[in-house]
């Protein structure tokens, strides 16, 4: 069923709320991990995201037994191949894809890293049209190649082989690989169960083999001299980067599909650059202005051609 076009409206309000979160999630990284160790922040975030979760979920069951199919809360029983999914979607999704973005951010700067990233709408649509889940159209695309174009004005020259940028923007790649499978592997597990209970489940089933592997840097880690400003940083990240940003892609990719959703992740690089010049000082180069603009250009087009796809009514 394809959503009428005040839905998407909404929808489309909501997608960009989702990219200013993840955009300027770049930059609230980079700040607390001048105080914590990368892995470290990112086993706390967790550990924060997934309670988060399982909260919200727990809630939604108690107050609202009797709803079905909504966004918070999923009546259907897990059956034991579900948790199997769920398992293997959480070390995919959030462990494989956890260490690859945060050991690249590490090794990279925000602009190059957050570009990196942009692969992820071209991968999905690729492998959604090979495994007969959508039918890509050819305006999706041309904006898929029109955001590359501008993807290689960023990241596709001026790095030595073997240099830490380029080791950065290897993992990066490797997230948005782990990304893709994690988004098209949910969408079965969605057909019976919320966005929520998909999300926090396998959050909280990767959290659990996430963090025995980063406990000794936890470990390591002298609490009494990370600042309230770090602590913060790290709890915001969980809740609205982990949270509130995962419930508003998977919530589109059920009514949209995951193409259409992951055009969306194109913009991110912009309001990451953005607020990586604004609060961390980052230059920005000519070439990378053209290369975001590029990138917005592309998203224009898929969604325009995602648009004309759409049938007025449902």
């Amino acid at each position: 069923m394809n959503p009428t076009p005040s839905r998407v409206g909404a929808l489309d309000a909501l997608l960009l709320l989702m990219t200013i979160i993840w955009g300027s999630n770049f930059t609230v990284i980079k700040s607390a991990v001048r105080e914590l160790d990368p892995q470290a922040f990112n086993g706390v975030r967790m550990i924060v995201a997934s309670l988060a979760f399982l909260a919200v979920m727990g809630a939604a069951r108690l107050f609202s037994p009797s709803t079905t199919n909504t966004t918070f809360s999923s009546p259907a029983r897990v059956t034991a191949v579900e948790w199997l999914q769920l398992f293997l979607l959480g070390v995919v999704g959030h462990v494989l894809y956890q260490f690859c973005f945060i050991g690249g951010l590490a090794r990279t700067s925000v602009a190059n890293g957050s570009l990196m990233l942009a692969i992820t709408p071209v991968l999905i649509a690729g492998i959604s049209a090979a495994l007969g889940y959508e039918r890509i159209g050819r305006s999706h695309w041309i904006g898929a190649a029109v955001s590359i174009a501008g993807i290689y004005l960023v990241v596709g020259r001026g790095f030595a082989l073997g240099g830490q940028g380029l080791r950065g923007d290897l993992l990066m790649f490797g997230a948005a690989c782990c990304w893709a499978i994690y988004t098209l592997g949910a969408r079965p597990l969605m057909e019976r169960h919320s966005p929520v209970a998909v999300t926090g489940l396998s959050m909280a089933l990767g959290t659990l083999v996430y963090v025995p592997v980063v406990w000794p840097r936890l470990r390591a880690v002298d609490w009494s001299s990370v600042s309230a400003w770090s602590l913060g940083l790290t709890i915001y990240s969980a809740l609205f980067a982990l949270c509130v940003a995962y419930t508003i892609w998977y919530v589109a990719v059920r009514r949209i599909g995951s193409a259409r959703t992951s055009a969306y992740s194109n913009l991110i690089p912009v309001v990451a650059m953005a607020t990586a010049v604004l609060f961390l000082g980052e230059p920005i180069e000519v070439r990378k202005a053209i290369g975001a603009a590029a990138v917005l250009a592309g998203v224009a087009v898929t969604r325009a051609g995602s648009r004309a796809d759409m049938p007025a009514e449902e």
